[in-house]
């Protein structure tokens, strides 16, 4: 069994003692304000390196991922979206993988069924991976309330859109509301939990799991955990976390009083998964864009795809080699494209 989930989890709660004793004996201010700045920095410096080191590579062939019929003949159907070879078709099938998860949706699992071999849709895969990272991305922006002032409009539609669910008691003409629940934090939890399941279960997919496929489920669920814990269960003073990151982008730095050690904890997870993004599998956000077999478009039967990083060398083509050996080929008995031209006598002179 693979037990490489246990070393994520161990790396996990050992983060968790650090951030939690280090704000306890009066490290606040370095788990709030030196370790997020550190954090960013590691985080922007890294994604930069990768998406220039991909940008510099070359792209010697042009060999995008294709599922259908490419262009070619004008009777023959061509699947513009699966094999484009247009501009609009390519960006269309970017936005399908980007927005839907078009490929992923497709993905099938063998399955071995009375000595028959099956294939069948991963369709609770995508559901998971499709709600895991939409979650993740209303979590992101509603958090945009803390680091802007005043906050948009749309950051506020779209927390009273995720907290739809809020119960109002009326006690003697009073209204008492809790705390309206986010949907996104307890999907995000849900979608994380499943995606961890399923590698821990799935014999193939358990097999190929490394650590370092497990850290980053079990950092996303110790920043959504706390976040709950934050919100409903303890008691967190919203006011004085405002004025602790607005002075972060604001560069006015303090550490209000009244802040307790768990949201330390929530911004220490928050930072380790920002600084080990760009050196993970998380990168995938950025190189989706970037990857040949999704960015270029399939007109190999019309262009001619020549790598532009190419060095420039002298070429000896073919008709240049068979012009320099063509008489040894036929002597030797090898074909050749071009047959020589028959020599013609030239008539003898009579001697007078």
């Amino acid at each position: 069994m693979n037990k490489n989930y246990l070393v994520s989890l161990l790396a996990v709660i050992g983060l968790f003692v650090i951030a939690w004793v280090g704000s306890a004996i009066g490290l606040k201010w370095l788990f709030g304000i030196v370790i997020p700045y550190l954090a960013l920095i590691v985080f922007v410096v890294g994604i930069c390196r990768k998406i220039m080191g991909w940008a510099r590579s070359a792209v010697p062939f042009r060999i995008p991922t294709t599922c259908g019929q490419q262009k070619t003949m004008p009777w023959i159907k061509q699947a513009t979206i699966d094999n484009p070879s247009t501009k609009a078709g390519v960006f269309a099938r970017m936005a399908l993988e980007v927005l839907t998860f078009r490929s992923l949706f497709r993905n099938t699992r063998m399955k071995m069924r009375e000595g028959k071999l099956s294939y069948n849709l991963e369709i609770f895969l995508w559901v998971g991976a499709l709600a895991f990272h939409y979650a993740f991305l209303t979590t992101l922006v509603r958090h945009l309330r803390f680091f802007t002032e005043p906050i948009p409009s749309w950051v506020t539609l779209i927390e009273k859109v995720d907290s739809f669910f809020r119960v109002e008691i009326m006690y003697d003409q009073i209204h008492f509301g809790l705390p309206g629940i986010y949907v996104s934090g307890l999907v995000l939890l849900a979608a994380v939990t499943y995606l961890f399941l399923r590698r821990l279960f799935v014999r193939p997919v358990r097999y190929i799991s490394l650590a370092s496929d497990y850290f980053p489920l079990f950092l996303i669920m110790g920043i959504a955990l706390s976040g709950i814990f934050m919100r409903y269960f303890t008691k967190v003073d919203i006011t004085s976390i405002k004025e602790l990151t607005m002075g972060l982008v604001t560069f006015h730095w303090s550490i209000p009083e009244g802040i307790g050690n768990l949201f330390f904890v929530h911004l220490f997870f928050v930072s380790v998964l920002l600084a080990y993004f760009p050196f993970s599998k998380l990168m995938h956000m950025g190189g989706i864009f970037l990857s040949p077999t999704r960015n270029l478009t399939t007109n190999t039967r019309e262009v001619r795809h020549v790598n532009p990083w190419n060095y420039p060398v002298k070429v000896h083509t073919y008709e240049a080699y068979e012009d320099e050996f063509r008489e040894k080929m036929i002597e030797a008995g090898l074909p050749v494209e071009k047959m020589p031209e028959p020599k013609t006598e030239e008539p003898k002179e009579e001697k007078e």
